[in-house]
């Protein structure tokens, strides 16, 4: 077999993220970027975990990431430049500014000591990227184009939230009683839920031989 690297086996077989969901409360996050971009990432961190711990360091921090600050608590502002020890007990990193160069330090920083690395706007030095994120109820998707078209991940999300019933919290809480009310194994239950939802794929066929 041929010798490739990591960029040429991803190119031959398309993405290869894998989806991952952190658990933001349990994880300490370092946003560094007070402008746009920063307001951006930190407004998609606290949309999706109100108790998420962040600390965003930037000379300049616009107002509107203040106010997100002022109704959650947990998010730290400081008002001065990046250091390397800014990563220091730090689990995921964000560079959120439009200087390159300082970008690239914050990548070489967080490999040095293994912090996990995302860079806006530059998938090549990203060690995982935030994805468009379709909500409804306790039901999340997030839908990623391997950095190529965040606009085109944007469409799919409306998409989505178009599609979705607002009943479908609902629908996952009687599956969810369902669940917690079956006996048997763990291969039993899940057959039996299959069974259940397999309705919802009939319906579809349904609704497309109208």
């Amino acid at each position: 077999m041929e010798n490739l690297n990591h960029k040429e086996l991803n190119d031959r077989k398309g993405n290869q993220l894998f989806p991952v969901f952190f658990k933001l409360e349990h994880l300490k996050v370092l946003v560094v970027g007070g402008g746009f971009v920063g307001l951006e990432k930190a407004s998609a961190i606290y949309k999706n975990c109100q108790s998420a711990q962040v600390t965003l360091v930037a000379p300049e921090i616009k107002d509107e990431i203040r106010a997100i600050a002022l109704e959650y608590p947990l998010l730290k502002l400081e008002q001065r430049v990046y250091h390397k020890s800014d990563l220091e007990g730090k689990d995921l990193v964000i560079a959120a500014t439009s200087i390159r160069d300082l970008n690239k330090q914050v990548h070489e920083d967080a490999k040095n000591l293994r912090v996990l690395c995302n860079i806006a706007d530059t998938p090549d030095l990203c060690d995982f990227y935030l994805s468009s994120v379709v909500q409804k109820g306790d039901l999340k998707i997030a839908v990623s184009t391997n950095g190529k078209s965040p606009t085109f991940a944007k469409r799919m999300r409306e998409l989505l939230e178009e599609v979705l019933p607002d009943s479908i919290d609902k629908i996952l809480d009687n599956l969810n009683q369902i669940r917690e009310k079956l006996r048997g194994d763990f291969e039993y239950k899940v057959k039996k839920l299959d069974e259940i939802t397999s309705v919802l794929k009939e319906k579809d066929k349904f609704d497309q031989n109208k």
